[in-house]
Order: structure tokens, then sequence, then C-alpha cells
């Protein structure tokens, strides 16, 4: 488990035990996923999005507090999975970075309260699934265009995007300064420093 380029967002690759039955891995250890974060995870609810090719989901995130910290994983498919730093004062403001989820690696990626979370469909069909620090509360959602030239996500240039309504219709990052509907980085900082006083799970 390593931090990637945009502060509190994580790559976790795990142990595959491979032979000729199958693969065993271990998808999340609370023990060494605390260790790491410093912070345990508590997971509230758990999500599963079935994906066609192209289709884009993102860039969400949540109000903080509480915001909703995702720990997420791709169990069919392939997905390109993206991490935006959208909070407003940090010093990684705007950057992304990008990892492949899919079933050969079972890669996982843990996006921290505040960051925002988008992923793309590389397969004919892509299964991810999330656990989610706190429950879906539509009032606390929103969006960012994941198409904002500003932000310049490099999506993958040979598969056409597939939008919601809702995304397609998402304001872009500047406008989402001007409405100030973004996080605020020490509001973040606050609640992960919270988290890291609880005891982890296992």
């Amino acid at each position: 488990m390593k931090e990637l380029s945009v502060p509190h967002a994580y790559l976790v690759t795990p142990d595959l035990h491979r032979d000729d039955r199958g693969t065993f891995l271990e998808v999340f250890h609370a023990g060494r996923f605390a260790e790491v974060a410093g912070r345990p995870l508590h997971a509230a609810q758990v999500n599963c999005s079935v994906s066609r090719r192209g289709v884009l989901r993102g860039v969400h995130f949540s109000d903080v507090p509480p915001g909703q910290g995702k720990y997420v994983t791709c169990v069919s498919g392939a997905v390109l999975d993206v991490v935006v730093d959208l909070r407003v004062g940090s010093p990684a403001f705007g950057r992304w970075e990008a990892v492949r989820l899919d079933d050969e690696s079972r890669h996982a990626l843990y996006v921290s309260e505040g960051l925002g979370h988008a992923f793309m469909a590389l397969t004919d069909q892509a299964t991810v699934m999330y656990l989610c620090s706190t429950s879906y509360a539509p009032g606390r959602e929103h969006e960012v265009h994941p198409l904002d030239p500003a932000l310049g996500i490099e999506w993958p240039p040979e598969v056409a995007p597939v939008l919601s309504a809702k995304d397609a219709a998402a304001p872009n990052l500047a406008e989402a300064v001007a409405l100030g509907v973004l996080p605020r980085y020490e509001d973040c900082l606050a609640l992960y420093a919270g988290a890291a006083g609880s005891a982890p799970v296992g």
C-alpha cells in the first residue's frame, strides 16, 4: 500500500496466491490499512457498479464533514480509476493521478474524504466494488465535470466517454470553486486527525 502523488490517496497491491484452482487474495485488511493510512476505515456501505465500455462516472465528491472515503477495486473487467485533489487550500489542488484497476492485478485504490473520484470502463463490461466510510446522502454529493480541460485528465483517446445527464451537466473546476461547494483542505486534515484517534478494527 503506497501513497500516490495526490496526498491521502493510496494504491493497494495485494499478494496474489495462485495455484491450479485459481487465485486467492485479501481484498482489504483493516489493520494493515490503518497502519499505512494512519487511521481506520469503518465501512458504512458497500457499492457495486456495473458499466459498459466507455461509461465514465465522476468526478464525484462529498461535503466535508463528514465526507466519504472510498476503497475501490475492480472485480471484473478493467477501469481507468482517477483521483483528483479538490481540496481548496491543498498544495496539490487540481492534481490528479490515474491507475488501472482490473481483474488481473487486483489492485485497489483508497480515496480519502475530500478527494474527487472518477473511473472509465475500459472493457465491454466492468464491475467495480467499493467500501464507503459513510452512507450515501444525496444532499451532500457533488460533481465536477470529468472532461474539464482545466483538469486535463487524460482519458483513453480510443474510448468514447459515456456520461450520465448529471455528470454531463456538472460544473467545471473553476465554477465549482466559485460556487463554494469544494471541500476545504483544513477541514479534511481535521477529519483525518480525528479519525486517527479511532482504534483500527482487525
